[in-house]
């Protein structure tokens, strides 16, 4: 009997073992040869919606000209000096903003760049060589699922990969599908989903590895993950069940 309790005792243990083990396939990013890629990689793809708030700053060598095409606003305590901000632009349902002395621009479906080129035209008459810099301020994302601090972050810089953005949310647990990340993203009112494999090393030139403002992305559990969650749950559950078990073998052994 004793060594029949002994044996139970190890099968268990290496049934345990084996069933923490993952292979490299199913956990490593961006598998696959090392070598060069060409990708079409864009500096700045973002492309400016409905609902976006925008700030555009225009200089120019005379600072006087450019005065009337820089609104600003004081943000300070009432009767405290304060700073001088520039004010914000609402893109409306219909994608235009109402710049001044220009009247209203359509900008929805521009990239920041060019919204920059569009109104540096439209305003030259009235001041030459301008520099124009736009920025989305509402720029954010959303990172939800099998990672260890999901959330919506902030982008300051106007660009994220996909694999920053893991990071941000503390990259995905050992439970996180690795080939199923669902990405969804607004495109001219319609919500689009799209599954991308985080393993496979040209995900880089995928649309998506680039992520836009409002993105959504989630990473789905392993069917382990899923099954846990409705029987046992962590592994220490499964450590518990056997020493469960181990303990009533050595019972009825010692009896």
């Amino acid at each position: 009997m004793k060594l029949a309790a002994n044996s139970f005792i190890l099968l268990v243990t290496v049934m345990l073992l084996f069933s923490s083990c993952v292979s490299r396939r199913k956990i490593a990013y961006l598998q696959g040869d090392e070598g060069e890629q060409n990708l079409n990689l864009i500096n700045n793809n973002l492309k400016i919606q409905p609902d976006d708030v925008l700030t555009i700053r225009v200089s120019t060598e005379e600072p006087d000209a450019a005065i009337p095409f820089n609104l600003t606003k004081t943000v300070g305590q009432s009767g405290m000096p304060g700073n001088i901000e520039l004010e914000t632009y609402l893109v409306s349902n219909t994608g235009t903003i109402k710049f001044p002395v220009i009247g209203e621009i359509e900008v929805a479906g521009l990239t920041n760049i060019q919204l920059a080129e569009k109104i540096k035209s439209e305003i030259s008459e009235y001041v030459k060589d301008a520099i124009v810099n736009v920025r989305i301020l509402n720029f954010r994302i959303s990172v939800l699922g099998e990672v260890k601090s999901p959330g919506t972050f902030f982008i300051e810089d106007d660009h994220i990969t996909l694999p920053q953005a893991l990071g941000l949310a503390g990259d995905m647990t050992i439970y996180g599908k690795r080939k199923n990340i669902l990405i969804a993203r607004q495109v001219e009112g319609k919500q689009i989903r799209k599954y991308v494999d985080l393993r496979d090393a040209d995900i880089a030139s995928s649309p998506y590895y680039h992520l836009q403002q409002n993105d959504i992305v989630y990473v789905e559990p392993v069917g382990a993950r899923r099954q846990s969650a409705s029987f046992l749950g962590t592994a220490s559950s499964y450590l518990s069940l056997a020493s469960v078990i181990i303990s009533t073998v050595v019972l009825i052994t010692n009896n």
